[in-house]
């Protein structure tokens, strides 16, 4: 296993290699350096000496056989393995992954993921470099390329890798599959493919010792990030919102008044969708999951529903994690909304006819076909907005008929949205709001996160349990009547002071 010199020179007589013979080889610039290692037997037990070289110096030589010797080389097909390209490597893991998908063990849609970054990036880009030879600097400029795809300086650059991505973005008909740039949240979920793959390569297939796509993407800051946890709007935060339009945080939870304007509101407007809302409200399911449940899956007799799917795009697919397979025993208010909505589907499907699309879905669009996600996002956005526009319009002096005619809404939707402000959340922050009042109407903590589908007791504790304002006020007078004191206050500001001291 020792590095040796050798050249090609043959002798001038028999015509063979001189190799290792060479009396040139001396010379500094005559030869180049070589090392042979014994490597595991062949599978018909033929022993097997791979050699390694040539290189320049003998310390290239000497780093290469120490690399091989370090893991690359521990078998047989991993040698063989060396040669493998990374479009090769990453087909042969798919493969291998679609098994786990029919065994149960992976979701289609990571599947999909994967399989949009073999197409679209991977392999156009890199996938003619062989495994062992990629380092991080092809996946700096893999991704360079990427971020100019769709943006207005794309044509002025001329490199062949991103002429690759821009070929492999086309359709048959020379159009953009993807017209939109590329965010940096979706590099890096393409990227999260890449480390997987290689790490594949790294434990499992032994083709290379390290990631090279390891430790790209770093966290911003030096402090772990925690969870973002809701805030609620209390009326020193909605006063600050109406006047200055501020939004304290990314997450926010409205109170237990501001739910039920919302509510009465979408109710007293006659909104089709008002059931959805109303079981988001008092329950939390994902938007997935409501978008994805089934006839199936409501027993409204029994007044339990069955979460067991969830559509995040246009495929259907389990839910988010296997706690997020659950029952929920509905309350009754809950239950006659939910009846009141299935026999509307039912007068909705007679209208329709011969043309009624039956999706087998819940809650579905008035012809049956099943919901798309965003638009259950869209339509709960526009409801807030009209809620806003019935306030501005009080505030510019129009009475609650007027309103109420102009914006084609019943008297009672624009008295409802005159009673208070209703600052804006997203539609995921029904879930949260969910969460924060069945706690604060003292559920236990175990039944809370069985219900919104979490992992863990610990994760509903830490997220919610402070959130609400109603549970610090209590907290507050627990605490206050928990600590014995001799000296309190009554409620006229006197000290009260036990007798005998």
């Amino acid at each position: 296993m020792k590095p040796y010199k050798a050249c090609s020179c043959r002798d001038a007589e028999t015509g063979r290699l001189l190799g290792k013979k060479c009396p040139d080889l001396a010379k500094k610039s005559h030869g180049k350096w070589y090392a042979r290692y014994e490597a595991p037997r062949s599978a018909d037990g033929k022993r097997r000496q791979p050699r390694v070289g040539p290189f320049d110096t003998e310390r290239e030589c000497k780093n290469e056989l120490a690399k091989v010797m370090g893991g690359e080389a521990t078998s047989a097909s991993a040698w063989d393995n060396r040669k493998l390209t990374l479009s090769e490597f990453l087909e042969r893991r798919h493969a291998w992954r679609v098994t786990e998908m029919e065994a149960g063990d992976l979701k289609p849609s990571t599947l999909e993921s994967d399989r949009e970054a073999i197409d679209l990036y991977y392999s156009p880009g890199l996938g003619h470099i062989k495994v062992v030879d990629l380092d991080d600097q092809h996946f700096r400029e893999l991704y360079a390329a990427m971020r100019l795809l769709n943006r207005p300086e794309e044509k002025a650059q001329r490199s062949e890798l991103l002429r690759r991505l821009q070929e492999a973005r086309a359709k048959r008909d020379g159009k953009r599959l993807h017209s939109r740039p590329l965010t940096e949240g979706r590099i890096k979920r393409m990227h999260a493919v890449i480390t997987g793959a290689l790490n594949d390569a790294v434990k499992v297939s032994k083709i290379r010792t390290d990631n090279p796509a390891d430790g790209l993407f770093r966290a911003k800051g030096s402090k772990k990030k925690g969870r973002t946890k809701p805030l609620l709007w209390t009326p020193e935060r909605v006063a600050r919102w109406e006047k200055t339009g501020h939004i304290p945080a990314k997450v926010m939870v409205w109170s237990s008044e501001q739910c039920g304007a919302f509510l009465d509101f979408a109710d007293a407007c006659e909104d089709r969708l008002y059931p959805l809302w109303h079981l988001d409200a008092y329950w939390g399911p994902r938007r997935g999951e409501l978008v994805g449940l089934e006839d199936s899956d409501f027993g409204l007799e029994s007044g339990v529903l069955h979460v067991r799917q969830s559509q995040a795009d246009d495929d259907l697919d389990d839910t988010k994690t296997e706690a997020g397979d659950r029952q929920i025993v509905l309350d009754e208010e809950t239950v006659r909304v939910q009846k009141a909505w299935r026999k509307r589907r039912a007068e909705e499907r007679l209208a329709w006819g011969a043309a009624y699309q039956d999706s087998g879905r819940f809650y579905c669009y008035e012809d049956g076909r099943a919901l798309r996600p965003a638009y259950v996002s869209v339509r709960f956005g526009l409801l807030i907005e009209r809620y806003a526009k019935l306030r501005k319009r009080h505030a510019e002096g129009w009475d609650v008929e007027r309103i109420a005619r102009v914006h084609r809404v019943p008297v009672a939707a624009a008295q409802v949205a005159l009673r208070l402000p209703l600052p804006p959340i997203r539609f995921h922050d029904l879930r949260h709001g969910a969460a924060t009042m069945l706690l604060a109407a003292g559920v236990p903590d175990k039944l809370v996160s069985d219900a919104l589908g979490h992992a863990s007791v610990s994760f509903t504790k830490d997220v919610y349990a402070v959130v609400a304002r109603e549970m610090a006020e209590d907290a507050a007078r627990k605490i206050s009547a928990f600590i014995p004191r001799a000296r309190k206050i009554n409620t006229a500001g006197a000290i009260n002071v036990p007798s005998g001291t």
